[in-house]
């Protein structure tokens, strides 16, 4: 068990926050481990395939040397072949064993993260219900502390002393209302309408009896320059200019 056995003394809180914490470092050991196990797995691989160059190269050799007529050539490079082909296979088996270890680990950590997952899930989530758990009785000490008699009496207290505050201020408000002469203000409101209508009628008769007063004059002018022409004995029709 993560933490140690723990005692009945101990804060369940703080067990909980730790065994959080030791799951969390265990994984870049596990990543350690891992990677050399690859690293082995790696290596055995580039053996492996040095080993089969090695093979085809001698391969070639020994044909060319016999083909040369030099199978003492051939004699020693197959004795060279024989040593490489034991790498190889000894090299393949170690490397069969390097990748089900490999696996292996691999399973084991996918295992291991989800078995973390869950459990570090499991611990925020009652980690987060001690937290409202904790609120939860702080509210509760309040409540129980909260004297609803007292409080309620001085409730009522305010809202009355509240209420007849608004009544009087209300109370002086219409009284002020009634001690104004509101008939006066109105008869004098009409008399200025009245004033000023007066004053727009007086504007248009003085306008309408000037438009009249204007017609009249430019009929007489045009009569007398028309009865001026004849009297100078010209042909010129309208009005002659004057020095």
């Amino acid at each position: 068990m993560f933490g140690g056995i723990v005692s009945s003394m101990e804060d369940p809180k703080l067990i909980l926050e730790q065994n959080i914490r030791e799951m969390n470092d265990q994984v870049p050991r596990m990543n350690e481990n891992i990677a050399t196990v690859k690293a082995n797995l790696m290596m055995l691989r580039k053996d492996r395939q040095k080993y089969e160059k090695m093979e085809q190269d001698l391969i070639s050799k020994i044909k060319a040397a016999i083909n040369a007529n030099r199978d003492d050539i051939a004699e020693t490079y197959a004795l060279q072949l024989e040593k490489a082909r034991e790498n190889v296979v000894q090299t393949v088996e170690q490397e069969k064993f390097a990748e089900q270890a490999y696996e292996k680990a691999m399973q084991v950590k996918r295992a291991f993260m989800r078995e973390k997952d869950r459990k570090i899930r499991e611990a925020r989530e009652a980690l987060r219900a001690n937290e409202r758990a904790q609120w939860q009785s702080k509210i509760a000490d309040a409540l129980e502390k909260f004297e609803v008699g007292g409080l309620d009496a001085t409730h009522s207290e305010m809202l009355n002393r509240l209420n007849e505050q608004t009544a009087r201020n209300e109370a002086r408000v219409e009284i002020a209302l009634e001690s104004i002469d509101t008939k006066t203000l109105e008869i004098e409101i009409d008399a200025e309408k009245l004033r000023a209508s007066e004053l727009v009628n007086q504007f248009k008769s003085e306008m309408n009896k000037s438009s009249a007063d204007e017609i009249p004059k430019l009929k007489k002018i045009e009569i007398e320059d028309f009865d001026e022409a004849p009297e100078k004995g010209g042909k010129t029709i309208g009005r002659e200019k004057t020095s």
